[in-house]
């Protein structure tokens, strides 16, 4: 292991007790935790909305911005910063249970399963730590930056770089067992379903990928890069690109069952659920499409570019803007807006998508730090 430090954070352990026995909203958190909510990438949560604005439950500030999507699993809620630092935070308190030095930024998101934690930094390494404590348990180093997400299946690791290469690791060993050339940076997080592995590449292409060789099962080319992550759901691939499409693809065959042209590029994932799938291009457009048919059900503008990905829960639908740095809650089939919060300032690149457990919010802020909202 290289520059890598633990920093352990002794917790008071009556004092902590004494917090939760006095707090009647008790959080529930999984076992497991995945971007965009698991390794489909639906960005659907099955979680209780926030039907009313929110308020802060418990700040936790960092150093520098956070890119990351906080991973909330186990009692703790994981986020990575420009710092190079992953943080473990009490989910219930908001303090920190310890911190790991990767020595570079983190804007992977965070994967907990099985009591382990593993995401990719800017020195082009793939961790897998303890979840409980921090301690590294393997490091597998790429050949260049990673800011794709993991997604881990059937004990594989699935994971992108910047080095143009998709990585299937052993989840146990982080044993290399295949890598698939691109053709460009992979700055989206792969998808699996099925015995299938889906993702996007720089290159202008999507794949899919047999989970257990990597042998191409299908590509198909669109106009430019491809940044956003698949979302995969009733054998339908979704996913959109910056030349300005979003594409409805047959997960079997890649045939484009539909697609709809956008107003500018589309950099964000979508979130998909059997009623609509929900995805933003660079003008401030949000939209509603039929899965069925790519057909607008409604739109909202929401003033700006979203870097961040929309997220679902409990009929609500949450998504992001640079406009003065708000985050929307609407109606999931009305488009109407619920609520709306400030979470940053304009300007400010929130990539990070909402994530959202036993109705509480968490959002990760360039401005200010990782944020619990009930």
């Amino acid at each position: 292991m290289k520059n890598l430090r633990v920093i352990a954070v002794l917790l008071v352990v009556l004092a902590v007790a004494g917090i939760t026995a006095a707090q009647d909203d008790t959080i529930d958190t999984p076992l497991e935790s995945f971007f965009r909510g698991g390794v489909a990438n639906s960005g659907d949560y099955d979680a209780e909305p926030l039907a009313d604005a929110p308020e802060v439950r418990w700040q936790f500030e960092t150093r520098r911005p956070i890119r990351t999507t906080p991973a909330v699993a186990g009692g703790l809620a994981y986020t990575g910063s420009e710092a190079g630092v992953l943080h473990a935070v009490d989910v219930q308190s908001g303090e920190l249970v310890w911190e790991f030095d990767a020595g570079e930024s983190i804007v992977s998101t965070p994967a907990v399963v099985d009591s382990a934690v593993v995401f990719g930094s800017h020195a082009g390494s793939v961790y897998r730590l303890d979840a409980a404590t921090g301690e590294p348990l393997w490091e597998f180093e790429t050949g260049g930056q990673v800011y794709s997400s993991a997604a881990i299946a059937d004990g594989v690791v699935y994971i992108g770089s910047r080095d143009n290469n998709l990585y299937a690791l052993d989840f146990e060993t982080g044993e290399l067992l295949w890598q698939f050339d691109t053709g460009g940076e992979v700055w989206s997080s792969p998808a699996v379903s099925d015995g299938l592995v889906f993702v996007g590449s720089r290159g202008g292409d999507v794949f899919a990928l047999d989970a257990a060789t990597g042998d191409m099962v299908w590509t198909l080319e669109t106009g430019a890069q491809v940044d956003a992550s698949p979302a995969v759901l009733d054998g339908t691939v979704y996913i959109g690109s910056r030349d300005r499409t979003f594409y409805a693809l047959d997960a079997l065959t890649g045939d484009v069952r539909w697609s709809v042209e956008m107003d500018s590029i589309i950099y964000s994932s979508a979130a998909v659920t059997p009623d609509a799938v929900y995805v933003n291009d660079f003008d401030g457009h949000f939209v509603a499409l039929s899965p069925a048919d790519g057909a607008v059900l409604w739109t909202f503008e929401i003033g700006g570019p979203a870097y961040s990905s929309p997220s679902v829960a409990g009929g609500v639908v949450y998504v992001m803007t640079e406009a003065e740095g708000l985050m929307f809650a609407l109606d999931a089939a009305t488009g109407e807006e619920v609520w709306r919060y400030q979470t940053g300032r304009e300007g400010d690149w929130r990539s990070s998508t909402p994530v959202i457990v036993d109705g509480v919010l968490f959002i990760g802020s360039d401005s200010m730090g990782l944020l619990a909202l009930d």
